[in-house]
């Protein structure tokens, strides 16, 4: 499908750390990017889609790779076309185990797919989660192996950081995955840019709209601030592993719903 350059994307073009993560540090007031036209050929590494049935044992290779995307996105994805009715709504993936599936259960019973971009090291102690997401229709991603900050690494540890979980994901799906999302950062510095592309990662996966659920203001606040700031074409950033954040879910969805918007991967969303 063609997609209109001019209603795809925003890239910033400082790369600059702007907000914090799923750790629990401040976000900060993220100023608004520059708009750029940086971008990289588009033949990222497939991501396994689902095809097992429910529960599958972890390990299973993916058997099939999502669309293509379209060519002359930058490298870094803040949202996506603005004129179709559609979002999407990215997490963050580490945190208890039953409050990811119960997430996960939430957006299926109301017939939304997700991105969820996986920590490393939360894979390595909960595998079976890995094919739980792909085999519910959802999208499984990068977001290091430990959670570092990456923006504050040399190139070695940089590397290693997206490498071990591009590695753990192989493992556990056939597939290293479309997305890679820097850890402790909205926007990758262009260090990590190259490095991420280096490994297979020619798109950084960024957002534009963030509820600071992390934070824990409870689940009618998060809601309030999805409702507030999403749009057509948004991607939310959003955390596993906060009870707020599976309160608040059903409650988001109807909100969608009701302005026709749905829920869809990553990828749905660009292509």
């Amino acid at each position: 499908m063609s997609i209109s350059r001019r209603n795809l994307l925003q890239v910033t073009a400082s790369g600059a750390l702007l907000a914090g993560c799923s750790d629990g540090r401040p976000s900060g007031a993220a100023p608004a990017p520059a708009p750029g036209t940086s971008s990289s050929p588009s033949s990222p590494a497939p991501t396994g889609a689902p095809s097992s049935p429910p529960h599958a044992p972890a390990g299973k290779p993916a058997t099939s790779a999502p669309p293509p995307l379209p060519p002359g996105l930058p490298d870094q994805i803040e949202h996506g076309p603005r004129d179709r009715e559609r979002l999407a709504l990215t997490f963050h993936g580490q945190g208890e185990p039953a409050l990811a599936t119960a997430l996960l259960a939430e957006a299926e019973k109301a017939g939304a797919r997700v991105t969820v971009l996986a920590v490393g090291a939360w894979l390595d102690t909960y595998p079976r989660l890995a094919r739980r997401i792909l085999d519910g229709g959802h999208e499984l991603g990068n977001h290091t192996q430990t959670h570092g900050d990456i923006g504050a690494m040399d190139a070695a540890a940089a590397t290693a950081e997206i490498e071990g979980c591009a590695r753990r994901l192989t493992e556990l799906t056939g597939s290293r995955g479309r997305w890679f999302r820097p850890s402790q950062a909205r926007m990758a510095t262009p260090l990590v840019v190259r490095l991420a592309r280096e490994a297979g990662y020619p798109h950084v996966l960024s957002y534009d709209v963030d509820p600071l659920d992390y934070t824990d203001p409870g689940a009618d606040r998060v809601r309030a601030a999805v409702a507030a700031q999403a749009r057509a074409g948004s991607v939310v950033s959003l955390h596993f592993g906060h009870s707020g954040t599976v309160a608040a879910l059903p409650g988001i969805l109807d909100d969608l719903h009701r302005r026709g918007l749905r829920a869809v991967t990553t990828s749905e969303l660009l292509t």
